[in-house]
């Protein structure tokens, strides 16, 4: 790593932490109710919309309106998709999805994932991006943020049958925290350059004569083939672009802080239109971490203890930088295939500088290879370079911190809930290590917690390598990879464990428009954000009908080193340990053959 690495790893986990402590103070006060300003608006529009607020719910009756909500939400979205072309703001005049790229779409975003197998500029209407993607990108942050919520609140009420009222909290956490957190961030981008219209698309005239060839097509409307069986190729020559244009900054702002990562544009962060400054790329990094940062603090404040949420951080941290590390150093290696090519000092520098392919030369390798770990550490799936051009062991950061089960400030609300499940599990260790019941957060850790516990870390690694499974060994799975050999197979593991965990990100080089992968990827969204929400809620209810237990001499000690030791070696052992297999295949076996001559 170089002195710019460091001085820029430095320089944003200071940035983050300086704006999260104030954030998990405001969070903190407006979810107890307490912020006095909003109090008059809010019985209005609790009453006309009929939420009595002082009637909370069990955790199953809570559970049950998230998915009614969620479910609701994967309709509108659908239906939205399927009929944008008779749609107003569709000024391309841009067709109805397909059934199963709809679907899966709808349920991606639903989920918090904004896995994407379609092209935005030439798929989405501004409407369809407005009305159902970046509504979404709002209301599936706001589902994480509560669900951990009523995680803590389980944590510090005792003998109570209540965690809350999901309307009352949904509509808390989306008006007053992520709609001005949007607002202001938005008019930020603007400012750096994201565009924010309604206008049609641009065609303009370009300095250069561009020169490309494209297939000849016959009256049958299919390209006409030679004697050989191949396409006949026409070269053509223009000089007109067509700029893609719509209300871009509204939605990257939501996208980001949200930790939702679906892009306007088909590249992305990577698009100048998304991302178009050096600022713009710092802070949009920032705003990844902003929320799930926060959220620790808020830990601390509602348990009263803010060592505790301290102690969260400091396990973040350390995962983080450890991979953010990591990532940065072998894709300043670069590759050694260069140098084998030989030739001349020209190949020999391009060695020394390190891998550039698949990045944006405003960014470089620094900014790339952080922006990588971070946006595959929250659960949000924006990237500003191609993660398939990294290194293997570069390209194998992103994947291990989704693997990890997004954890290291993981989404907004998911990150600090996967947390404190790996939380349970390391008390629950310990306890067995020295024979005393577990306990954490002045709870008792037992038999039905630690079930719960179960089912929440095991239910993404089966969704991973099981799906995995069946798409190399069929041939439908296996017709989408362009790639042969480990890469190929990393594709495959990487789309399996950026949905899985909610992520978004890709590889790229697999064909995933498919009605296999389609279908295949929405259930494993929508299971693993279920499959880990539910068992999270039953805990929050289980908790908050415990009394609460006095500090002993016998207690664990949950805010020092030793457990934020233990807390780190639960997450890397447990969470991990099911991959090493599936990793050694891909990414271990390519960095091996990459560098054996």
């Amino acid at each position: 790593m170089t002195t710019q690495d460091w001085i820029l790893l430095v320089v944003y986990v200071l940035v983050v932490l300086s704006l999260a402590w104030p954030l998990g103070g405001m969070i903190e006060v407006i979810m107890a109710g307490r912020f006095t300003r909003v109090r008059r608006f809010e019985t209005l529009l609790f009453r006309c919309l009929g939420i009595q607020p002082e009637q909370e719910s069990g955790w199953l009756h809570y559970s049950i309106g998230l998915l009614a909500f969620n479910t609701l939400g994967v309709l509108a979205v659908y239906v939205l998709q399927r009929c944008q072309g008779h749609l107003p703001f569709n000024p391309q005049h841009l067709t109805a999805i397909t059934p199963d790229s709809a679907f899966n779409t709808a349920v991606s975003f639903v989920t918090n994932t904004d896995w994407q197998d379609y092209s935005g500029e030439s798929s989405m209407s501004y409407l369809t991006q407005m009305l159902a993607l970046t509504v979404q990108n709002f209301l599936s942050a706001a589902t994480g943020i509560i669900v951990v919520i009523a995680l803590i609140r389980g944590f510090v009420r005792h003998s109570a049958q209540v965690i809350g009222n999901v309307w009352v909290d949904l509509t808390r956490i989306t008006l007053w925290v992520l709609l001005p957190l949007s607002l202001v961030f938005a008019l930020f981008l603007v400012g750096q350059g994201v565009i924010q219209n309604l206008s049609a698309y641009q065609d303009v005239h370009t300095l250069e004569v561009q020169t490309w060839q494209e297939a000849k097509i016959g009256s049958d409307g299919q390209p006409v083939l030679d004697a050989s069986g191949q396409p006949v190729m026409l070269e053509r020559r223009g000089q007109t672009q067509t700029l893609a244009m719509g209300p871009v900054a509204s939605q990257e702002a939501i996208k980001m802080l949200g930790t939702n990562g679906g892009g306007f544009f088909n590249a992305n962060s990577a698009h100048p239109y998304e991302n178009p400054t050096p600022l713009s790329n710092f802070m949009e990094m920032v705003s990844m971490f902003l929320i799930p940062a926060a959220l620790c603090f808020v830990l601390g404040r509602m348990v009263g203890d803010r060592r505790q949420g301290i102690a969260v951080m400091a396990v973040m941290l350390t995962l983080f930088l450890a991979g953010a590390v990591a990532c940065m150093s072998f894709e300043h290696q670069g590759n050694p295939r260069l140098t084998a090519l030989g030739v001349d000092q020209h190949v020999s520098a391009l060695q020394a500088g390190g891998n550039m392919e698949g990045k944006e030369a405003r960014f470089g390798i620094s900014a790339s290879a952080l922006f990588a770990t971070i946006t595959t550490s929250a659960s949000c799936g924006a990237v500003n370079a191609m993660h398939e051009s990294f290194t293997p062991l570069g390209g194998a950061i992103p994947l291990v911190m989704m693997q990890l089960g997004e954890v290291v400030f993981g989404g907004v609300g998911s990150g600090l809930y996967g947390m404190l499940v790996f939380a349970l599990m390391a008390v629950f260790v310990a306890g067995l290590m020295i024979g005393r019941t577990p306990e954490y957060l002045g709870k008792k850790i037992e038999v039905y917690e630690m079930k719960m516990v179960s089912i929440a870390i095991l239910i993404t690694p089966l969704l991973v390598l099981l799906g995995t499974a069946a798409a190399v060994m069929t041939d439908a799975g296996r017709s989408g990879i362009f790639n042969p050999g480990p890469h190929g197979f990393s594709e495959v593991l990487y789309a399996l464990s950026s949905t899985a965990n909610n992520n978004g990100s890709a590889f790229a080089g697999l064909s995933v428009n498919t009605v296999f992968y389609n279908i295949l990827l929405a259930v494993t969204m929508w299971v693993g954000r279920l499959g880990m929400i539910i068992p999270v809620m039953a805990l929050a209810g289980s908790l908050a009908a415990k009394k609460r237990l006095e500090v002993t001499e016998g207690t664990l000690p949950t805010h020092g080193p030793l457990f934020i030791a233990l807390l780190i070696g639960t997450v890397v052992l447990v969470g991990l340990l099911n991959y090493v297999p599936a990793l050694a295949l891909g990414p271990v076996v390519e960095h091996l053959m990459l560098w054996s001559h």
